[in-house]
């Protein structure tokens, strides 16, 4: 993986605990709206992470299969990702 380590480890461990604090809050009957958008931002904690593991598996790993002339499976690997982002 060339994406930056540190930060998706943090990011990843962040939504962790975004996790944890939701089964507290499921478990607690707390107020539905809360827990909603407890889980949109542990969502967009997520999103961002494979965005950024994407870029970067764009800008290394599909790039270089290009420059070497065998994308084909590297670009398949891309359109089957964007098709399950896309449901």
């Amino acid at each position: 993986m060339k994406a930056d380590k540190t930060r998706v480890t943090r990011l990843l461990k962040t939504a962790r605990g975004q996790l944890d604090g939701i089964l507290k809050m499921v478990e607690e009957d707390r107020y539905c709206i809360d827990i909603s958008n407890q889980l949109m931002a542990t969502q967009a904690i997520l999103h961002n992470v494979n965005k950024e593991i994407l870029q970067a598996h764009l800008q290394h790993c599909v790039k270089y299969a290009i420059m070497a002339g065998d994308a084909d499976e590297k670009l398949e690997e891309i359109m089957a990702i964007i098709d399950k982002i896309g449901k």
